[in-house]
């Protein structure tokens, strides 16, 4: 997996995933966020590097669509075309598979080979989560 910086697009999994997301219909693509961040959310005791990739970028699109979220997609990350109106329902799922991303067993957590980098990431996941979070 190539990973170049500590963005929830910055890597080539989560920039595949975004990428993918052009060719689909609205129902397509609620359904691969929903599929994205369900298969981490309930993963066992190990997230697959992949997998938690394609999570926080769906994640990531999810909250940037918050009115006043501080989660901001550049022109350059994220899907070409505007996204749909995805469910609210999804947004404790997307937490949940935050969450097991940054613990041990994921391998996005374990991965860093910079410890600065490392935090810079996980800060970036922990704000995700906060604009996940916070009551509609």
């Amino acid at each position: 997996m190539g990973t170049w910086g500590t963005g929830p697009f910055d890597s080539d999994l989560a920039a595949d995933f975004v990428d993918g997301l052009a060719g689909m219909s609205a129902a397509q693509v609620v359904e691969a966020m929903t599929r994205a961040v369900v298969k981490v959310a309930e993963a066992g005791s190990r997230v697959d590097g992949g997998d938690g990739a394609e999570a926080v970028a769906a994640a990531a699109l999810l909250a940037s669509r918050i009115p006043g979220s501080q989660v901001v997609i550049g022109p350059d990350d994220g899907p070409s075309r505007p996204l749909p109106d995805i469910p609210l329902s999804l947004r404790p799922v997307a937490v949940r598979a935050l969450r097991r991303v940054l613990r041990d067993g994921s391998e996005l957590a374990v991965g860093w080979v910079d410890g600065a980098d490392a935090e810079e990431w996980r800060a970036t996941i922990r704000r995700i989560i906060r604009v996940l979070d916070a009551t509609p």
